[in-house]
């Protein structure tokens, strides 16, 4: 009973990881990332749709990004939906291809964009506390019903706490690297 809340909490917490690295990919560095156009959507016969399903998306260069749409004559529609994004990029049209340059960060925004990895990062812990807390109710839950003994509970419980320190250590670790990310020059 115990390894299936030793289980949960585990895939709780991965959960809890991957959102982070998937929401902190989306702050921008100063370099060319195409997580950077993960919101941006296209209509594409009527329906918005993301651009990556339309275009050939790449990074030749660190501060360019290439958008190829499949369809040539999207290549409008596209760089509309860039342009509305309202991600700060202006990109060039040539015909056949967009190019994005990215901006290289102001000492300002750096600032801000580490407060922004921050709050990722606060919600994420937030959510391996959580986890801990549901994780220890039903091992309490357990002692009351006399399936396990107080002292396994207390082992139990000790166990989840060294989970919740080891995801929070991991999370912080990842904080940090994107906040040195954010501040390379």
């Amino acid at each position: 009973m115990e390894d299936e809340i030793y289980e949960e909490l585990k895939q709780s917490n991965d959960d809890a990881v991957s959102a982070l690295k998937r929401d902190l990919g989306r702050v921008r560095t100063g370099h060319a990332n195409i997580a950077m156009l993960e919101g941006v959507r296209v209509n594409y016969y009527g329906q918005p749709t993301p651009v990556h399903q339309v275009a050939n998306l790449q990074v030749p260069e660190p501060r360019v990004i290439t958008v190829k749409p499949w369809e040539k004559s999207l290549l409008g529609e596209v760089e509309k939906a860039i342009q509305q994004a309202n991600l700060g990029l202006n990109p060039n049209n040539d015909g056949t291809i967009l190019r994005i340059h990215v901006p290289p960060l102001t000492e300002e925004r750096r600032k801000e964009y580490v407060k922004v990895a921050k709050d990722i990062g606060e919600k994420a812990k937030v959510s391996v506390r959580n986890a801990r807390r549901d994780a220890n109710g039903m091992l309490s839950t357990l002692e009351k019903d006399g399936d396990i003994s107080k002292d396994d509970c207390f082992r139990a419980m000790k166990r989840v706490q060294e989970m919740t320190d080891a995801a929070v250590e991991h999370i912080d670790t990842l904080v940090a690297k994107k906040e040195a990310d954010i501040m390379q020059v």
